[in-house]
């Protein structure tokens, strides 16, 4: 089967799953809070199994041993929307930061207002980050895992965009560990398009880093574990430390054999 045609059905499976499970949920929003976050860990996971089953993509999962079992701050490269929703079932109830957009979309945003996501402002300045610390410790209070994408939006395997403060403010107000988090996900679901291309998505867990260290230097710190560890894992993947670009795959991406 070509690869146009795999990720048509796989689009398809997507929009037909999401909405088989999210007519389900909708009358079970009356449902407590741990009741109804199982249907979102079944969306989740069902995700997984329709990119595994048609559009031949996999995961790996690395280092799990640094992963939180408890109240923590994720701090995760994104580069797809495949890490939008699976840490919903690797993590234990995390709470996402969301831009606040997101929250007019019907059932999407009911969804994610049930289970206590923090929605964020984009352009709220101030007044947004002390939303965005409040929603935080909340989460936090509850020993839940608060999941973070420093850049703040989707960025294409080789690019790099500046660090936003929100990571920073959160890190400054909550006094738990970071854990920083890279992958290679865009290789295989690629920001603005349909494509899916066969091959591992791997994600990998970084060690923590503590709390207590001055602004400046946490954020060099994250950055920089962050940006290095990343080339490591493009460089292992593909051959290379420059990420390889989506467009540059056929039926797979660069370097990736089809996964059995």
């Amino acid at each position: 089967m070509g690869n146009t045609l795999r990720s048509v059905l796989c689009t398809v499976a997507f929009y037909t799953w999401g909405v088989m499970i999210g007519t389900v949920m909708v009358p079970m929003l009356v449902l407590p809070r741990s009741w109804f976050r199982q249907f979102v860990i079944t969306w989740s996971a069902g995700n997984g199994v329709l990119l595994r089953i048609i559009a031949g993509v996999h995961s790996e999962i690395r280092n799990r041993e640094h992963r939180p079992t408890g109240a923590a701050i994720i701090a995760s490269k994104h580069q797809s929307e495949w890490e939008a929703h699976v840490f919903l079932h690797e993590l234990d109830d995390p709470a996402y930061v969301i831009k606040k957009e997101l929250s007019y979309v019907p059932g999407y945003g009911w969804f994610s207002a049930k289970v206590n996501m923090i929605f964020v402002d984009r352009h709220g300045g101030g007044k947004s980050l002390r939303g965005l610390v409040k929603g935080a410790q909340k989460a936090v209070a509850r020993g839940r895992p608060v999941v973070i994408f420093p850049e703040g939006t989707r960025v294409l395997p080789g690019e790099k965009l500046p660090y936003r403060p929100g990571v920073a403010a959160l890190y400054g107000a909550l006094n738990v560990p970071v854990v920083p988090v890279v992958l290679n996900s865009g290789m295989h679901w690629p920001k603005g398009s349909i494509r899916r291309y066969p091959g591992t998505i791997v994600m990998e867990y970084l060690p923590p880093i503590p709390p207590g260290l001055p602004r400046r230097e946490f954020m060099e710190r994250l950055e920089s574990t962050m940006e290095e560890a990343s080339q490591r894992l493009f460089a292992e993947l593909y051959g290379t430390k420059d990420e390889p670009a989506p467009e540059q795959a056929e039926d797979t991406a660069p370097g990736q054999a089809d996964a059995a």
